[in-house]
């Protein structure tokens, strides 16, 4: 990890992303700033519209900010039950993973499209793969998986960041996945921007094996 992409020291007294605190903290940073003045979203939402992703499995959903970006019939899982609920509010179809296991329509192979945003950051390497290994096999063979990461400024934005994971590491976790890699950007702005603008992100689109 470089020097410029270290986060600032997580508080103990803080359970990560689990908790109540962090779901109230997800539902403060969607309303502040310029966020309440002007259509934020409006670029990720044409960003993950334009790849045509079917319906899709939102790994880590959180609030739901880009499950509701996804086709109706999306799913989102989450380890943190109160972000569940608040997806539910929201009119989403969001489970914990207990519940996806259970769920009838969730099987192996129902789903075009696997979305991991702003999970692989949060996670070590060895739980990012594991996740890739557990929630893949829900995907038809020949789908689609994009992951997406932030750039410098958004990494060192949240303590809960843990991993520095850019071009090269979303690359290796496709590799070892068995994911075909079929592109790589910057988005909405060039990698430059990254340094300067905190929600400037790493997209890796891929192929699921057939």
């Amino acid at each position: 990890m470089s020097d410029f992409a270290t986060p600032s020291e997580p508080d103990p007294n803080t359970p990560g992303t689990a908790g109540a605190d962090y779901t109230r903290r997800l539902a403060r940073l969607e309303q502040s700033g310029i966020k309440r003045l002007v259509p934020a979203q409006a670029p990720y939402r044409w960003n993950l519209r334009r790849l045509r992703l079917g319906r899709v499995l939102d790994i880590g959903c959180g609030l739901g900010r880009n499950l509701a970006h996804c086709g109706p019939d999306s799913v989102g899982v989450d380890h943190n039950p109160h972000s569940v609920r608040t997806c539910r509010e929201r009119g989403l179809n969001a489970y914990v993973p207990d519940e996806l296991a259970e769920a009838p329509d969730c099987g192996p192979g129902s789903f075009d499209s696997l979305l991991v945003a702003h999970v692989l950051e949060h996670v070590d390497e060895e739980t990012g793969e594991n996740l890739l290994e557990q929630y893949l096999p829900l995907v038809r063979p020949g789908g689609s998986v994009v992951m997406i990461t932030p750039q410098e400024v958004g990494f060192r934005s949240d303590a809960t960041h843990i991993r520095w994971v850019g071009f090269e590491e979303l690359r290796d976790h496709a590799g070892r996945a068995g994911i075909a890699v079929r592109r790589t950007y910057s988005f909405p702005f060039p990698r430059s921007a990254g340094r300067v603008f905190p929600y400037n992100e790493f997209v890796l689109v891929g192929t699921v094996p057939a």
